[in-house]
């Protein structure tokens, strides 16, 4: 589970916040969602803490050949209130470093990654969770299923690509707090202090075509 602190929160906005409690996210995976005609996405679901939907997303690159379910067609963020903005991405969607890239152009400071990994590239995917923080500069939360449904090790990995958090192979629960701050200090200062990787792509992303959409891109 992620939490917020709004300590932080009021530090960052420069509010007044009544309360202590964390902000808390429910995220329940992904489920197949019945599209049009015969097509069945894999779909991952945000509910607010009333329990009310408030994003979904249809995974955009399917495992092929192995998964039947139909591709989506968009990428998805969605704001919390006060906090940040955070992207949605299935599973496979991380082998393909646009997603990441993409919902970085959209502001992500955050991508939640839910994953079904029963195979033996669970070590590869983690290796990609680290590789797309440092190229965007953003946290990356890779959620496995632990065993004996998946092989479990989920992980975070903060802005410049180190492991927060590392689950282990069986079913647990883990806590972490995000500051979404690094993100901004992280992109504003380099990683490591030296690589200002995310500056740069904004910068260059026009001339090379791959322009930031006007008024989406965030520097942090």
């Amino acid at each position: 589970m992620l939490s917020f602190d709004r300590a932080q929160v009021r530090a960052r906005h420069r509010t007044r916040v009544a309360h202590q409690d964390p902000l808390r996210l429910p995220v329940p995976g992904s489920v197949y969602e019945r599209g049009e005609g015969e097509r069945v996405h894999n779909t991952c679901l945000v509910l607010s803490p009333e329990g009310e939907l408030a994003a979904s997303y249809r995974k955009v690159f399917p495992w092929q050949p192995h998964e039947s379910s139909a591709a989506g067609d968009r990428f998805v963020t969605f704001e919390i209130p006060k906090v940040g903005r955070l992207g949605l991405s299935i599973c496979y969607d991380g082998s393909f470093p646009e997603t990441c890239r993409e919902l970085a152009w959209m502001g992500a400071e955050v991508v939640l990654q839910p994953t079904l990994t029963t195979t033996s590239d669970r070590n590869q995917e983690l290796v990609t969770a680290r590789a797309n923080a440092i190229f965007n500069q953003l946290y990356v939360v890779s959620l496995n299923a632990g065993s004996p449904a998946a092989l479990g090790r989920s992980l975070i990995a903060d802005p410049e690509g180190l492991v927060r958090l590392q689950g282990g192979d069986g079913e647990e629960l883990l806590t972490d707090v995000l500051d979404l701050d690094a993100v901004t200090r992280v992109r504003e200062h380099g990683t490591a202090g030296v690589s200002r990787l995310w500056e740069q792509a904004v910068r260059s992303a026009p001339a090379l075509g791959l322009r930031p959409r006007p008024g989406e891109e965030r520097s942090g």
